[in-house]
């Protein structure tokens, strides 16, 4: 540790040479900010695809299609997919997007029956602009997701034109759930019509289990059921078939996080040169400091320091600006109507601000190993 007597010598040392204390802080902020980005990206797939013991719901989707434009089934599945042993119950729905392609801007439509959506979701979320009545008596209404308001700039009483889909907004709604940040809900026999679809025909079917721990043979049976029909089904749940459906977002994430810790190991470099520079050019001063007193060891303590702060400063404006744009927007990415959304918490703001400290340290050790190393000699020979 370092007395704070000696801060103002630390700072001094920094704001010497400021254009390169400027780059040095300008690349630790840059490198920083794109690896917390990743992190959060990779905290979103966590939280939209790893199953946890609360889960129980699955989604019942045509076999061997993705995009929801190409899964249809027949409405009258219902009551078959209910009489399932384990089934607590089922929810037709009629999904519409605006690109099933990977964008940070999809819109997806759900189109749900009025009695079920008001039993089975209405007390996921909460209605943060609007009333759910309002919703219930037009026929166009659409409820949207927080994020998705925001991004479109959508208040109350707006008209929305999105997938060839126009609507009426009637409320706004925040949920913890990743797929309701992005949503519209509307009305299941609306979005039938609107899309010139045979009322009846719809693209998936949420279910909920009894017992989370009997998921996957509730999906076998429910599979099992439409084997041999002319629209067979595949079965998973919920957050099992987001990592199926967003597979390749995945994989470019995980991909994404090694180059995060390859910039935060270019960062390092970074500073380690830029310290060095430092120490280089200040070799006759570190002897007049000896010479006055000051012990080998504290002189290193002071490059460390040095090597501390530049770090901390690109970090605590990388996570500053990271956590401004990410909370403040809500980013997700959507694919077939399925998002993951880029989350970033004070959790990850702390972790930021830690990693930061952590590079200034091990940036700081080798030049300051050189400096306590070298004789009081050899440093006024060194001039």
């Amino acid at each position: 540790m370092i007395n704070l007597k000696f801060i103002p010598l630390v700072l001094k040392q920094v704001v010497r040479h400021p254009a390169r204390s400027l780059l040095t802080i300008g690349g630790v902020a840059t490198a920083m900010f794109l690896f917390m980005t990743i992190q959060a990206m990779q905290q979103g797939v966590q939280e939209a695809t790893q199953i946890n013991a609360q889960d129980n719901t699955l989604i019942v989707y045509r076999e061997d299609r993705f995009c929801p434009f190409t899964s249809q089934l027949p409405e009258y599945y219902l009551p078959k997919i209910q009489k399932v042993d384990g089934v607590a119950s089922a929810v037709p729905m009629r999904i519409a997007v605006n690109n099933c392609r990977a964008s940070l801007d999809v819109v997806t439509f759900r189109g749900v029956p009025l009695d079920p959506f008001t039993k089975e979701y209405s007390s996921h979320f909460k209605m943060i602009d609007g009333t759910l009545e309002q919703w219930k008596k037009r026929s166009d209404a659409a409820i949207l997701g927080k994020s998705l308001a925001n991004r479109r700039g959508l208040n109350v009483g707006d008209r929305f034109d999105a997938a060839g889909v126009t609507s009426y907004v009637a409320g706004i709604i925040d949920s913890d759930h990743p797929q309701d940040e992005n949503v519209a809900y509307v009305h299941l026999d609306f979005l039938q019509q609107t899309l010139d679809l045979k009322l009846g025909t719809v693209t998936q079917f949420n279910v909920k289990v009894n017992d989370p721990e009997k998921m996957d043979l509730v999906a076998q049976k429910i599979d099992e059921l439409f084997q041999s029909s002319e629209f067979p089904t595949s079965t998973r749940s919920e957050k099992a078939f987001v990592a199926q459906v967003t597979s390749d977002i995945i994989e470019l994430i995980d991909f994404a996080k090694n180059l995060g810790w390859a910039c935060l190991i270019a960062v390092l470099a970074l500073i380690v040169n830029a310290i060095i520079l430092s120490v280089q050019g200040r070799i006759k001063e570190h002897a007049i400091l000896q010479t006055l007193g000051y012990q080998s060891d504290l002189i290193g303590r002071l490059i460390v320091a040095e090597g501390i702060l530049l770090a901390l400063v690109g970090g605590i404006l990388a996570s500053l600006t990271a956590y401004g744009l990410m909370s403040g927007s809500k980013y997700s990415i959507t694919m077939d109507g399925s998002s993951i959304p880029i989350n970033m918490d004070m959790t990850m703001l702390f972790w930021g601000l830690l990693i930061s400290t952590a590079l200034g340290v091990t940036a700081g050790l080798v030049p300051a190993w050189q400096a306590t190393r070298r004789p009081i000699v050899n440093c006024f020979r060194a001039v």
